[in-house]
């Protein structure tokens, strides 16, 4: 059966796209495989962390036909990630938590997201920095400004800073909340809830508990993970705000995109029972290394001497978002005691 023109015509445009992007995808995979070797020689720092650092590092070394192929697997693994973690937590997992613990959550994330957007308005912080500031510290770390930015078409460089930022101030929360927590006389539980509810990434949030305990991981991480849940109504939130600003339809990105239906999807999944362990187990893995190839891409877009210029009101907003956040979620367990 011989092939149309058409069919030709396709495959040599698969193949030039693929050629095109194969040495940013080949950066990536290297930049991924040292990231997991670090974090074997050195477990207290997360893979996701060193990713992005190498990023960094490798940013201004790396030729410019790796260009392409790094801000594809940035935006492509990033949106992957969000979806498999939706395999990270089931429903009765949320419930579980009692009614005071989830309001908890709520009302850290909303008036974290809110009191982020105000600091960064009296800082006179661009628009586009705070609001991927605002999401990347209340919620979740890159996968929230991925989110974010696919609604908001942000500035790539406002992208790149915040996700600094949120790979900055979470390493330092790893240290400080078992030091702060031990100084407070919090118990490991509560502990755990604090790190669950004010650190920035998932594997931070498992770095800033594991001093405390198993149970405190435990805690923790379903509190991280509940913070998650809330990606989808703050994103499709603004989403519908930008449509409404814009006037148009048509331009517009999706109220939700289609990633964070497939992270709530597979959060019903995993809430059915029907998932084997070892595929949960796997996919822990595959998540990690996803968003850790987009945190390497999105390092790599970093430029540390302009960021030093022009980011010195984007760190003082870092430090106050992660003060704010800090004191919203030991205010939320005092009160639900």
């Amino acid at each position: 059966m011989t092939q149309s023109p058409s069919d030709d015509l396709s495959l040599r445009r698969a193949i030039a796209g693929l050629r095109r992007l194969s040495p940013g995808l080949t950066a990536t995979i290297g930049g991924v495989a040292v990231a997991v070797a670090i974090n074997r020689w050195l477990p207290m720092v997360s893979t996701l962390t060193i990713a992005v650092l190498l990023g960094v590092l490798a940013g201004g070394l790396l030729p410019t036909t790796t260009r392409d192929g790094l801000r594809w697997a940035t935006r492509v693994l990033l949106r992957l990630g969000v979806v498999l973690l939706g395999l990270q937590l089931a429903a009765h997992e949320v419930f579980g938590l009692g009614v005071g613990m989830v309001a908890a959550v709520v009302a850290t994330v909303v008036l974290a997201f809110l009191g982020t957007l105000t600091l960064g308005r009296l800082l006179r912080v661009s628009p586009g920095l705070r609001l991927m500031v605002a999401t990347g510290f209340s919620i979740c770390g890159a996968s929230a400004i991925a989110a974010m930015d696919s609604v908001t078409r942000s500035d790539e460089e406002d992208v790149a800073t915040a996700i600094t930022l949120v790979t900055l101030y979470g390493s330092l929360a790893i240290a400080a909340v078992p030091l702060v927590g031990s100084r407070l006389g919090l118990p490991a539980e509560q502990l755990g809830a604090w790190a669950g509810l004010s650190v920035h990434e998932v594997a931070q949030v498992v770095a800033a508990a594991s001093p405390a305990g198993a149970a405190a991981v435990g805690i923790a991480v379903v509190v991280k993970l509940t913070r998650v849940v809330l990606l989808a109504p703050i994103v499709a939130g603004v989403g519908m705000r930008q449509r409404r600003h814009r006037g148009d339809t048509g331009q517009s990105p999706p109220v939700v995109p289609l990633f964070v239906v497939g992270f709530l999807a597979l959060i019903a999944l995993r809430s059915t029972g029907i998932v084997p362990a070892q595929v949960l187990s796997a996919s822990q893995v595959v998540t990690t290394m996803l968003f850790a190839g987009a945190l390497f891409g999105l390092g790599s877009a970093v430029r540390l001497p302009a960021l030093l210029r022009t980011g010195r009101r984007g760190l003082v907003l870092g430090s106050l978002s992660s003060l704010l956040i800090a004191l919203l979620g030991l205010g939320a367990l005092a009160l639900v005691g």
